[in-house]
C-alpha cells in the first residue's frame, strides 16, 4: 500500500496525476445509454458482496439476493459440506422462481434440506443438484446430471461472501489486492450485534458514494447535530481528513474523530453522556482480542488523532471502521440511472447488558439522522444535473475518491464500448 504525505505547498491528488484536476463530467449519472453500459461493464464483471457468512452458519442455512443491476437473482446457500455456494434463483424445467415466499420480487432466508419448485416440484440439492423429477418419466432421454442450478462463482473474504457473475474474472483476492491482505485479521466474527437500514434513493448510486467519501461537507451539513460551540468551531476551522489512498479500482479515505471518550464531556449531548455513545460509536471499546493490535491497513498514517476508515471497494461496497471498535458497511444498487437502494448495516460486539445495548441503539439511531442529511442533498442534486444545463464541475483535494470514482467506472465503460465495437 503506498503511503503518501501531504506537503505543505502540495496536494493529495497530484500523488496521482492520472486523475488530472480539471473539473469532472457528471453525465455519467445521468445519461441512460452510460448506466446501460455500465451495467454490463461494471456490475456484471466485478466482484459484489452479498452478505455475511454469519446469515448462513449452518448447513441449509440460505438467502436470497436481488441484484437488478445485473439481471438476476441469487440463492446463497451454505451446503452440507460446509461450502458456501451461489445459484441464479431459477428452476432449470420452465423458468419459475425457485426460492421465494409470498412476493416473488422480495428477498428471503430460511433453512432448509434441498429446494423444490412452487410449480412443478423439481427439487435441488444444497450442492445444486437435481435430485427429483415430478414424473420423469414422461420426459425425453431426461439426464437429470444436465439440469443442476446454474452456479455463479462465488468466494469468502474474512467472512464477506462475494459473487462474480463473470466466470473469466480475476480471484477475490487479487481483485481486492492490498486492501484485502492488510484488512485480514480484523475481528469481524466478533461483531454479529447487527443494526440495518434500507431505502430507495433518487439519485444515481455514484452520486450517494461520492456523498460519503469526502467529509468536506461535514461542517456545514452536519452542523445542527453538534453543540453550537463545536458547531462553530468546525464552521471556521473547516475539515480535512488524515490520509488518502487509491489502489484501484478501490480507494480508502482515513479521518480524525471517533474518539472515545471525549476529551471534554461538555462538547456532547446529554444522553450521549449519559449513555457514553453517540455518532462514533459506544466510548467504552469491547474487550476482544483483536483491537489491541490492528491490521496494518487500519490508520495507515498511524495518525494520533484517527477516527475512522472507510474503504471504497468498487463497484459498490463501502466498509469503515470506528476507533472505538466495530464497524459499519454501505451499499448501493442500482435500480435505474437516477435511482439505487442503498443498505446500511452497523456491526457491534453483542452486548452484555442493558446500558450497553442502549450504547449501540443510540449510535444506530444516531447514525440514521447523520445518512438522512447526506441522503437529503441528493434527490435535488440529480434533478438539477439531469437536467443538463450544467455537466462539469470542480472538485478539491479533499474531493480525491469523487474524481477516482467516477474516473474508474468511465474506464470501465470505455473498455467495454471498446470491445464491443471491436467484434
Amino acid at each position: 500500500m503506498a503511503h503518501f504525505t501531504k506537503p505543505a505547498a502540495g496536494s493529495w491528488t497530484e500523488n496521482w496525476p492520472e486523475l488530472g484536476t480539471e473539473p469532472v463530467d457528471y453525465t455519467d449519472s445521468t445519461d441512460p445509454a452510460f448506466y446501460e453500459d455500465e451495467r454490463n461493464a461494471v456490475f456484471k464483471r466485478t466482484w459484489l458482496y452479498v452478505g455475511r457468512v454469519e446469515r448462513v452458519a449452518k448447513p441449509g442455512k440460505y438467502f436470497t439476493r436481488e441484484i437488478k443491476v445485473a439481471d438476476t437473482s441469487l440463492i446463497i446457500v451454505k451446503g452440507n459440506d460446509g461450502e458456501i455456494r451461489a445459484f441464479h434463483n431459477v428452476c432449470r424445467h420452465r423458468g419459475n422462481k425457485l426460492v421465494w415466499d409470498d412476493f416473488p420480487a422480495e428477498e428471503t432466508a430460511g433453512t432448509c434440506r434441498q429446494f423444490t419448485c412452487k410449480y412443478h416440484a423439481w427439487r435441488y440439492s444444497l450442492e445444486g443438484d437435481l435430485t427429483f423429477v415430478q414424473q420423469e418419466g414422461e420426459f425425453f432421454d431426461l439426464d437429470k446430471n444436465q439440469y443442476g442450478l446454474k452456479s455463479v462463482r462465488c468466494e469468502v473474504w474474512e467472512g464477506f461472501i462475494f459473487v462474480n457473475l463473470d466466470p473469466d474474472a480475476v480471484s477475490l483476492e487479487e481483485y481486492l489486492g492490498d486492501y484485502g491482505r492488510n484488512l485480514a485479521g480484523y475481528p469481524f466474527h466478533e461483531m454479529t450485534e447487527v443494526y440495518s437500514y434500507k431505502a430507495e434513493v433518487g439519485s444515481n448510486w455514484k452520486l450517494f458514494i461520492d456523498a460519503f467519501a469526502e467529509f468536506y461537507h461535514a461542517p456545514v451539513l452536519h452542523q445542527k447535530q453538534a453543540v453550537k460551540d463545536e458547531a462553530d468551531k468546525l464552521i471556521g476551522y473547516g475539515f480535512e481528513a488524515l490520509h488518502y489512498d487509491l489502489q484501484s479500482p478501490h480507494s480508502m479515505i482515513s479521518s480524525w474523530g471517533g474518539m472515545a471518550p471525549p476529551k471534554d464531556p461538555s462538547i456532547v449531548k446529554p444522553i450521549e453522556r449519559a449513555l457514553r455513545s453517540g455518532l462514533f460509536g459506544p466510548w467504552d471499546r469491547p474487550d476482544i482480542e483483536g483491537l489491541e493490535e490492528l491490521p496494518p491497513g487500519i490508520n495507515p498514517a498511524k495518525a494520533k488523532p484517527w477516527g475512522v476508515d472507510e474503504y471504497e471497494i468498487f463497484p459498490n461496497f463501502s466498509l469503515l471502521f470506528w476507533a472505538p471498535g466495530w464497524y459499519l458497511t454501505y451499499q448501493y444498487w442500482p435500480i435505474g440511472v437516477d435511482r439505487h437502494i442503498f443498505e446500511a448495516n452497523l456491526y457491534f460486539v453483542p452486548p452484555k447488558n442493558a446500558r450497553e445495548r442502549l450504547a449501540q441503539e443510540l449510535a444506530a439511531v444516531t447514525f440514521k439522522e447523520y445518512a438522512l442529511q447526506d441522503a437529503n442533498t441528493l434527490e435535488a442534486t440529480q434533478t438539477m444535473i439531469g437536467q443538463g444545463h450544467v455537466t462539469d464541475f470542480p472538485l478539491n483535494d479533499q474531493e480525491i475518491l469523487l474524481r477516482h470514482l467516477h474516473k474508474v467506472s468511465k474506464d470501465y465503460v470505455k473498455e467495454y464500448r471498446d470491445a464491443r465495437a471491436a467484434r
